[in-house]
């Protein structure tokens, strides 16, 4: 990318847009235009689509601020994205997307063909990898980059918000402590990221913005528009003594109301916080950065650290990130809550980021990968007809020359005729020794398949477990070979399921088929320290 080209950042939460214009600067950082935000305008407890909602909402946005059309990078809410965290074991580098794939369709709770998925290395702890699986339904991201065609913008990245701010975060703060806690307080749940060396760890709380809307609704009998007005007016969180409200006593309701909603929310922060130490052997956070547009309610900071005795700071994406003069100091201050997410997809474009995240759709990707590939097909195109004009050039020279030609060679014929015999038996010669060189290839390419799948087995292996015996045989009444395998293990290093688990792995692999069976695992007579197994595996014709 060349120093000066304009970068579009998106980030579609829950109930806002923000679009951003970024430029690559010659130092390498990047430096914010041009930037604006809308709300959807959808009633988050109706049905109705809001994909005409997003559409419009993006065109507004890019006619107001003079936006033009171009490649844009994109962040999605992680209130439907699904992270799982996964520890793997030791495996060979090009093996890890194989291993990572298997433990994607263990842990995401959908079909692995419904989803578009993508991985992270985090680290490496006691010999084991560290692999967070990003993944989220094909449906519901195809229909947002649906939108943002729609809308005249080209998706490039779909990030998450939670990486998205995670690696604003890693650009812009280079002095964080051990371990640091990001609270992304949206409208419809709070996204909890925990930033700790390269470790990172996510979790989306359903607690947030329209949870406080929701309850001002109930309280004072509102619309949800006029609660959210209501909210963004008087709200603010309550320090649980008396307050000096007005004559109606509105800004104490609502103040104990917000209060409630951040109390339930620091409870389920602080589950996270336990959970993350306990089962993942992070540590207690020293830090706090808060971002989202429900973070700016009056005296969340002042709550949250006094509830969860942490400091706490709210996030500033411009730290290391340049803001053009001809946008005012005060309108960013207002806005810097909401502008960490369009930083972090912005920096996906100049720099190699700690997340390199992609959630695509598979037919976005096809499409795209197509559309790269047409210049190439224009240039085949026109070599072909250039091709076609010197063939059609040469034929009607020929053509020319043809009746002039063809005496002398009714002359030659009658000579070669003579040749003809000898070239034919030739020919012969030849066929038989394609023959035998077809035969000699086969045997080679057999060979070769019995050392490829000796190596599979091989590479498949776990410590302590080795083969006495492989065979081939054909199971009565069916179809195709099967290669039968005993082998035994020391069953201190490989425990029966361990066996199954290596037979899985097997599945598809090389010149194997999916048909695997473990025929019989069992301990070794006379010995309580041998299993002894026997596995049954189909090789592909």
């Amino acid at each position: 990318m060349f120093s000066g080209e304009r970068i579009l950042a998106l980030d579609i939460g829950a109930s806002k847009l923000v679009l951003a214009e970024f430029t690559q600067m010659k130092g390498g950082g990047i430096e914010l235009l041009n930037y604006g935000s809308a709300p959807i305008g959808l009633d988050p407890d109706t049905a109705t689509e809001s994909s005409a909602y997003i559409v419009a909402g993006i065109r507004d946005l890019m006619r107001e601020h003079a936006i033009h059309p171009g490649k844009v990078s994109l962040s999605i809410s992680g209130q439907n994205v699904i992270p799982k965290n996964v520890k793997l074991p030791p495996v060979a580098k090009d093996k890890i997307g194989q291993v990572v794939r298997f433990e994607a369709q263990n842990n995401v709770p959908f079909p692995i063909e419904e989803v578009v998925w993508d991985y992270l290395l985090t680290g490496e702890e006691d010999g084991q990898l560290s692999v967070l699986i990003v993944a989220v339904k094909e449906e519901l991201v195809a229909k947002i980059t649906d939108c943002v065609m729609a809308a005249g913008l080209d998706p490039e990245i779909v990030d998450v918000s939670p990486l998205a701010l995670y690696n604003a975060v890693r650009y812009n703060y280079g002095d964080l402590p051990d371990c640091t806690m990001i609270l992304d307080m949206g409208a419809r749940s709070t996204d909890v990221v925990f930033v700790e060396g390269t470790r990172i760890f996510n979790r989306s709380i359903p607690v947030a913005g329209n949870v406080i809307t929701r309850e001002l609704m109930k309280e004072f009998d509102l619309s949800f528009e006029d609660a959210e007005k209501l909210k963004v007016a008087h709200a603010f969180v309550g320090f649980g003594g008396t307050y000096e409200a007005g004559e109606t006593g509105v800004a104490e309701r609502a103040s104990k109301v917000v209060r409630n909603v951040m109390t339930r929310l620091h409870a389920e922060v602080s589950r996270t916080i336990n959970f993350y130490r306990s089962q993942q052997g992070g540590s207690q956070p020293s830090l706090v950065l808060l971002a989202g547009g429900s973070s700016i309610i009056p005296h969340t900071n002042t709550f949250l650290k006094e509830k969860l005795k942490i400091d706490v700071d709210y996030l500033n994406p411009f730290r290391n990130v340049a803001v053009s003069e001809k946008i005012s100091t005060d309108q960013i201050a207002g806005d810097v809550s909401i502008l960490g997410q369009v930083v972090g997809a912005a920096l996906r474009r100049v720099n190699r980021c700690p997340s390199e995240i992609n959630l695509m759709p598979r037919e976005l990707v096809r499409r795209k990968t197509f559309e790269r590939r047409l210049p190439f097909l224009g240039v085949t195109a026109f070599g072909l007809v250039v091709i076609m004009l010197i063939w059609w050039i040469f034929f009607h020279r020929v053509g020319s020359n043809y009746v002039r030609r063809m005496e002398t060679v009714q002359q030659s014929v009658s000579q070669l005729d003579s040749s003809a015999q000898t070239i034919d038996a030739i020919g012969r010669q030849k066929h038989d020794v394609y023959v035998q060189a077809e035969s000699l290839v086969n045997l080679v390419h057999r060979r070769t398949q019995w050392l490829e799948m000796f190596n599979t087995l091989h590479d498949h292996l776990l410590g302590g477990m080795w083969i006495n015996y492989i065979g081939v045989s054909t199971r009565t009444g069916g179809s195709g070979t099967y290669l039968e395998i005993r082998g035994r293990a020391f069953s201190d290093k490989v425990k029966m399921e361990a066996i199954s688990e290596f037979a899985a792995l097997l599945k598809g692999q090389g010149h194997f088929s999916e048909e695997v069976q473990v025929k019989r695992v069992k301990p070794v007579q006379g010995t309580d320290f041998l299993n002894e197994f026997t596995i049954e595996i189909g090789i592909k014709p």
